[in-house]
């Protein structure tokens, strides 16, 4: 049987900053892990809407100049 390497990520948060992200994730109906992917997401685009040397916006994705 193949091995299959799993890439572990962990993170520091208080409890109190552990209880919003738990909130956050039942009311998008995801998982905490999905709900910090997902502001990743959407804090990476709002700062650079046009993406960066290594990160591209995808295919046919509208690209408005923030200036």
């Amino acid at each position: 049987m193949p091995k299959i390497k799993s890439k572990i990520s962990t993170f520091s948060a208080s409890p109190r900053d552990l209880e919003m992200l738990e909130v956050v994730a039942r009311y998008q109906g995801t998982n905490k892990s999905a709900t910090i992917v997902s502001l990743v997401r959407r804090e990476f685009w709002r700062a650079f809407p046009g993406g960066t040397d290594k990160i591209r916006p995808d295919r046919g994705a509208k690209v408005e100049d923030g200036k």
